[in-house]
């Protein structure tokens, strides 16, 4: 697990919109190579841009090119704070708090057959754990869902390691319906399912896990402030009593959970 912690003023090397709600920005670390991190990591923010938002905000690492010696982060534009991010521009300063929590548990088989599953925002993290099983030799498959085709971003990044089914409320791309409601879900098993998104998304797919005997990892997105654990404000119940997510997960295993 990567555990050593860095405050990095990275610089921003590229931005693009997808969309009008999603904005992707790769960063790199002028001072030298980037820390070792692990997919479902996050790292914590500074909104430089906005002189009213005085907190960092949790980014999850959406992917990490090694040779470029950048990382990525995947932003939906939800507030004032992470709508400052969007005044970023190639040269600009992005300071980061890096990398935070624990993340997924990774395969240790290239014969393991590895579910990814993201909603929303929360594909995010699932790039950088399928580009990493990529290294290993291992292709997952994605299990992505969204309210719409115009919700559905990056597919080619991930269909570039992975295989790649959809589903969607309206029916404009894939499979209509939630996630939990893909016909792969009924005819394939898997050893291992990931996943990332809305709780009641997590949820359900947790519960698929639990009907099916399938080990099944989930990373949280509840309110983070300081990402070290200290403010308590993202404290969640689990078999092991109440612990703060930012520092205890944001991945943790079903089974510890209390849903």
């Amino acid at each position: 697990m990567c555990t050593r912690k860095f405050i990095l003023d990275l610089q921003v090397t590229s931005v693009e919109l997808l969309g009008e709600r999603y904005l992707l920005l790769m960063a790199t670390n002028p001072a030298g190579p980037l820390p070792a991190m692990c997919p479902g990591q996050f790292a914590q923010l500074r909104m430089d841009e906005s002189k009213d938002t005085f907190l960092r905000r949790p980014i999850s690492l959406h992917c990490v090119n090694h040779e470029r010696n950048e990382v990525g982060f995947l932003v939906q534009k939800v507030g004032q704070g992470t709508a400052s991010l969007w005044a970023k521009r190639p040269g600009s300063v992005l300071n980061a708090i890096l990398p935070l929590g624990k993340g997924f548990t990774m395969p240790t088989s290239a014969k393991q057959r590895v579910l990814l599953v993201g909603g929303g925002v929360g594909v995010a993290p699932l790039l950088f754990m399928g580009e990493e099983m990529q290294r290993m030799g291992i292709r997952p498959t994605f299990l992505l869902g969204a309210r719409s085709k115009a919700d559905l971003i990056r597919l080619d990044a991930y269909r570039g390691c992975g295989d790649v089914y959809v589903t969607t409320e309206d029916g404009s791309e894939g499979e209509k319906g939630f996630v939990t409601q893909h016909s792969i879900l009924q005819r394939e098993s898997f050893d291992s399912i990931a996943v990332c998104g809305p709780k009641p998304m997590m949820m359900a797919v947790a519960s698929y896990a639990k009907r099916t005997g399938t080990p099944c990892q989930v990373s949280l997105e509840n309110m983070m402030a300081c990402g070290l654990g200290a403010c308590l404000c993202c404290v969640e119940e689990t078999t092991d009593g109440n612990v703060c997510v930012c520092k205890e997960g944001p991945v943790f295993d079903v089974e510890k959970l209390k849903w």
